[in-house]
């Protein structure tokens, strides 16, 4: 079974050369097509419905200034969109809390991305964000832990050193090796 039909691909990539070309019709499709999985996951980062909308809106003003640079061979419109939805609610994060998360509110960010889907997140029906959870646990635990501190934590390489207590370096190469791992087990999902 093919989770992202080649058609799919086209036509969400059809949509994109729509938006490059400020045609309004695409750009009505497209953030029709797009809103839920981006709103999903800015909330599933966030966890503040307002700023969550906030950070969709963002998310396609982003996508629409980027679309003419959107390669189809690099990845799916998905989850180049997905890409820009997680780093704007992290930036959004950010520019709300000074300080990065810590203690016990780190730990439980860690233990909720990393356990079972429950209702609540198969409420998002963010297919894609399954996915990578899936392929996020089949990394060796100190690689998953590296990879969800930096991308949901919102962690430097040197903040994850510290809260692991490992070297820098081996802070960078466990973040690096893990997304890499991810990234081409999705590619090769999606070529299925």
């Amino acid at each position: 079974m093919q989770l992202y039909p080649r058609a799919d691909r086209a036509a969400d990539a059809a949509l994109v050369d729509g938006l490059a070309l400020d045609d309004a019709q695409a750009a009505a499709a497209f953030v029709r097509r797009f809103q839920r999985p981006v709103y999903g996951l800015a909330l599933s980062i966030t966890r503040d419905a307002a700023l969550a909308e906030d950070v969709s809106q963002e998310v396609f003003v982003r996508a629409w200034r980027a679309a003419a640079s959107y390669d189809v061979r690099r990845a799916s419109v998905l989850t180049w969109l997905l890409t820009i939805t997680r780093n704007a609610a992290i930036d959004a994060v950010r520019m709300r809390r000074a300080t990065p998360t810590e203690g016990a509110e780190l730990e439980e960010i860690l233990t909720e991305t990393l356990r079972a889907p429950d209702t609540e997140q198969t409420a998002l029906r963010n297919v894609e964000r399954d996915l990578v959870l899936r392929r996020l646990r089949e990394l060796p635990p100190e690689q998953a832990r590296a990879v969800v501190l930096a991308v949901i934590g919102g962690c430097t390489a040197l903040e994850i050193s510290r809260l692991e207590g490992i070297p820098l370096g081996t802070a960078k190469t466990r973040i690096r090796t893990g997304l890499r791992r991810v990234r081409q087990q999705l590619e090769e999902a999606h070529r299925d």
